[in-house]
């Protein structure tokens, strides 16, 4: 399958199944010649629509450890997540494509179809993030799982750096940020803040 093709029937399945994508099961089955991505779209299309808008979001808008935006597996809710969000930006209009989703431009679906129309630097560059996303996934046992195996199987490699920094981020989790916290937690024997002095 082209990996053109691929990358933007993937980015077609990560978004919220709503009518529009149920008119797209048609073209999505015709298109699909990915076995990964096929099972998917054969599953997608058996699911009542409320039910599959219901595991969609008890899949993903619940569970940071099943995050489609890409930026948080690297920067998990730091301030360094803005810059990063700011690259993406950059990034799409290096290419002359602007970002006019409702979502942050890190979501996968928005970098599948970058990676369709100009290619995949920077599903590349966020490789572990969705490796690891593939594997979380995996583990939940959701059908996503083959849409993320498809992805993962259409990237060069594996490459062991790839496995090996998403190895160390799954075993960290992604960073958190504790800067200021320091008067925060005053009742529990920590200095307080003379506010009311």
């Amino acid at each position: 399958m082209d990996t053109a093709v691929l990358h933007q029937a993937a980015a077609l399945c990560l978004v919220y199944p709503d009518e529009t994508f149920r008119e797209r099961l048609p073209l999505l089955r015709s298109a699909v010649d990915d076995p990964a991505l096929a099972e998917f779209v054969a599953w997608a299309g058996e699911q009542e629509p409320g039910e599959l808008a219901a595991h969609y979001v008890r899949t993903f808008d619940f569970r940071n450890k099943h995050s489609l935006h890409l930026s948080w597996w690297r920067d998990g809710d730091t301030r360094r997540r803005g810059a990063s969000l700011v690259a993406f930006k950059a990034a799409y209009r290096a290419q002359g494509l602007e970002f006019t989703g409702e979502e942050l431009p890190d979501f996968l679906p928005a970098v599948l179809e970058f990676s369709a129309r100009v290619g995949p630097r920077l599903l590349l560059e966020n490789r572990p993030g969705v490796e690891l996303l593939r594997l979380a996934l995996t583990e939940s046992g959701t059908p996503y799982a083959r849409v993320l195996d498809a992805v993962c199987a259409s990237l060069p490699g594996p490459s062991p750096k790839d496995r090996a920094e998403a190895a160390a981020l799954a075993r960290s989790g992604p960073p958190r940020e504790e800067v200021g916290l320091d008067g925060a937690l005053a009742p529990y024997g920590r200095p307080t803040l003379p506010l009311l002095n």
